[in-house]
This record gives C-alpha cells, structure tokens and sequence, in this order.
C-alpha cells in the first residue's frame, strides 16, 4: 500500500490543475488516471476556447470559475510555455428578434465582471468579420475570450506538479473508495493507496466516484459533442471565435480559428449512456457543417482533414460540484464547458481548501516555470540552426506536415511524464496532426518509440491496451 496525503482520481485538465496547484504546499501528491497518459478522457477533444465568462449565470460556480480562469491564463501561458492568443468572441444573432436574447447576454456577462463587452450592430460585426453570415443582424464581442492547445495545457499543468513533487500513476483506475479512521482507502487496479484526503476529478465517471461516499447523489450524463477540423488553408476564415446564440445545449456550434492555424468547426450536443463513446457519424457530421454555415458563409468544407469526438461531463444541476461533499473528499465535479476555461481556478480554489484542511505549509522552492518540447519550425533560422548543430536529430524531420523532427520526438518520450504511445507523441510535438493524418510519419514515430522504450513493435500502442498496430512480421 501506498501512503500519501492527497490521492486525485483523474489527470485531466482539472486533476492536473488540482496537482499543480497542491504541489506548491509541503505535501505528498498521487495522481491516478485509468489512462496510459495525461489528458485522455475528456480534456482531449473539446473546443479550446477560453471563455470571456458572459454565458453562466451570475453567483454560479461556472461563472466564478470561468472569469478568475480567464484572468490567469497570460501569466499561465507564458510560465508553462504553451501557446494562448485573445483573439476574441463573436456571439452572433441570426434573428431580429431574438436581440434582446443577445442585449441580456450582455448584461449577464456585466453582473460576471467580464471586461471588454461590446453590441455589435451588423455593420460593425461583418467590418470585423467579412464572413459572417447574410442573416447575422447584430453581435456580441467579447474582446477577452481566447484560444489554447487543450492538451499542451494539460501536458504543461501536469509536468509542473511532476516537476514539483506529484507523482503520477497510469493505468490505475479507481475500483473503491472506503473511509477509515486514518483517511481514505483508495483501492485501485494495481495497488492501493491511502490518503489523508482524496479529490475527485473523474470527469464523466465523477459522477460515480462521488456516490459512492456521499449522502447527496449526483447524475453525470455523458454529452457528446462531434468536431471537424479544416486544413491551416482555411485558418484564416475567420480572426475571432463566432458563437452562435446559445440554446438548450449549450453554445452550439462554433467555428473558430485554432492556436495552430487551423479552422475547428462544432460540436454537437447529444447526451449518451456510453460513458466511453467517442465514434464520430455521418449525421453528426452533417448537422456540424449545417449549422456552422448558419454563422458563417463559404466556409471551405472541402478541406476538413478529420473530425472527431468529445464528451462532456453534464451534471443535472447543470452548475459545477465543488468543494469537500464528505469528510476529506473533495469534489470536482461535471465539469463541463467552461471547464477548460475555469481549469486554473478551479486547482487554485481546491488546492486552498485542501491545503487548509491538511494544514500544508507552503514551499519555499516552488517552480512554476515549464519549458515543453522545443517548437523547431517556429524558432528564427538562427535559433533553429544552433538547435541542430547540437543536436543533429533536430535536423531529421520525421513530420513532414507539421515539420516535426527527431529530435523533438525523443524530447517528448524523454521529457517529464515522457510519451509512451503514439498519440502521446501527437499531443506533446503536433507529429501526426497535420494535412495526412500520420499517414507519412506514423511509422517512423512508432520506429523511435521502440528503440528508445526498449520495446517490441508489436507493442506499440496508439493509446490504451488493445490499440496495438503492427500484429505481427509478415517477414524474417
């Protein structure tokens, strides 16, 4: 058994901003994710947007969390080394009538204390925005939303709380929680661990770690969302986020530039009773294209190169659970959009009453700066040069897509909480996302993943177990 003072079920965006918000007090921390790595379940395919805070109702965990997010994200940005750009949200009406829908969203966002809230007549919005669509009649800007990597963010939280003492446990899912004199019993799928305090950020499945040690039952319903990604052709469409009026399902369906060039477009909303269902269809898809060509004209459509699939945590009370629910058990829970937005605040928020609980003093020797794996093509010749003439790896480019070398895969599975699988590799070097979808560089990815793992081919994982592709030689 292992002891430690905190256990948090769940290395997604919010058990990695918990961990690395923890791990500034004198504290043992273990993070334990059912996953083979960080930012797997839900924070993997969302939006990525940082929301300006004006949709949640004033007073509302969701409101409260998304503004004081927001507020942190250019001080977060720039110490955890991850891209982030306020380029700003439209939200758009399409219907004379429903303006004062848009006037009320507005003064909504007021009683938050979002700044830089401005109504749009139309001609000021397609000024800003030639693409709009004909039947846009007015607009409200958010001047301080943005747009992030939702997995360089996690990756960055994370490797921060490694860096600063968290330790991380994959392929350790959570099969019982049992409260005793000392703390909480945490039994796991390989072994157990006791601790002082627990936190439950298990985002769809929060639901069920919370029932089983709490009075007050909550209900998770899984939300599917589908996605269409477009080529960095198509980048440049549009310059800010554009929402359309939000609805019972949330924001509908955006489109909305991305912090690496390209054009997102999505999701839909559909509550599921697969908790693990992440296949895309060809009705999603279709409702996707249709309803973003409602927003926005002449989107490009021809060059989407993949789609894909995100669930959302939707709790029935429709509000964020946060906040110790049982003795030591903290609770962070459904959360939904703006989750990614309220991430930090939310670690912080938690993290201060944990701390207060424990009675943790806090370090002296806290690093809250991150560098993550060096960006070659972005770099000025110079730099780039110097980097190669170090290391000639850097000059190997493996990705021809993205321009993603050698040396920046073995930075990855070397790094802090280093890639182990493909998509590991994907998500910390951009290797495998642009224009052919890993068609080139897959199996080159999957040659230095075996060589520097010590591995097999045949055990070279996408993601999870059972993700393997090479089966078998089909030569000596």
């Amino acid at each position: 058994m292992i002891q430690c003072d905190i256990v948090i079920a769940g290395a997604g965006v919010i058990g990695s901003a918990v961990a690395r918000e923890l791990s500034r007090f004198e504290g043992s921390i273990a993070v334990l994710e059912k996953n083979a790595d960080v930012c797997e379940g839900t924070s993997k395919a969302n939006s990525a947007i940082i929301h300006a805070g004006f949709d949640a109702e004033p007073g509302t965990w969701k409101a409260k969390m998304n503004v004081r997010g927001n507020e942190k994200m250019d001080k977060l940005a720039e110490e955890l080394d991850i891209p982030f750009q306020r380029c700003g949200a439209f939200v758009v009406c399409l219907h004379e009538e429903e303006l004062p829908k848009l006037k009320e969203l507005y003064e909504r966002g007021l009683a938050n204390g979002v700044p830089g809230l401005k109504l749009l007549n139309r001609e000021e919005a397609l000024a800003l925005e030639p693409n709009l669509s004909d039947a846009v009649c007015g607009a409200l800007l958010a001047e301080t939303s943005g747009i992030v990597c939702p997995f360089e963010l996690t990756l960055g939280l994370a490797e921060n709380a490694a860096m600063n003492g968290a330790q991380f446990y994959f392929e350790t899912q959570i099969t019982g929680l049992e409260r005793r004199e000392d703390g909480w019993l945490v039994k796991t799928s390989g072994e157990d661990f006791l601790a002082k305090a627990v936190v439950n950020a298990a985002g769809v499945h929060s639901d069920e770690l919370h029932n089983l040690v709490c009075e007050n039952k909550l209900h998770v319903a899984s939300r599917k969302g589908e996605y269409c990604l477009l080529d960095k052709t198509a980048g440049q469409h549009v310059s800010h986020t554009i929402f359309q009026l939000p609805g019972k399902y949330g924001k509908g369906v955006l489109v909305s530039p991305t912090v690496h060039g390209n054009l997102l477009l999505g999701p839909t909303a559909a509550d599921i009773e697969d908790r693990e269902e992440t296949k895309t269809t060809a009705e999603g898809l279709g409702e996707v294209l249709e309803k973003s060509a409602l927003g926005v004209r002449n989107i490009p459509t021809r060059q989407v190169i993949t789609s894909f699939t995100g669930l959302r945590a939707h709790e029935a009370g429709d509000d964020f659970v946060l906040g110790e629910t049982a003795e030591g058990f903290f609770d962070a829970a459904g959360i939904e959009s703006p989750g990614l937005s309220s991430a930090s605040a939310i670690g912080e928020y938690l993290a201060a009453l944990i701390a207060e609980k424990l009675q943790l003093a806090r370090k002296e020797n806290f690093q809250p700066i991150r560098r993550g794996v060096p960006r070659l093509h972005d770099m000025p010749a110079e730099q780039r040069k110097a980097y190669i003439e170090k290391n000639p790896a850097y000059g190997n480019i493996i990705c021809r897509c993205e321009q993603v070398s050698e040396g920046e895969i073995l930075d990855a599975i070397h790094g802090v909480l280093g890639a182990k699988t493909l998509d590991g590799v994907k998500r910390r070097t951009r290797a495998g996302m642009g224009r052919c979808q890993s068609g080139f560089c897959s199996p080159r990815v999957m040659e230095l993943l075996a060589r520097e793992l010590s591995l097999d081919l045949r055990e070279i994982r996408k993601n999870e177990k059972g993700s393997e592709i090479v089966l078998e030689k089909t030569r000596g």
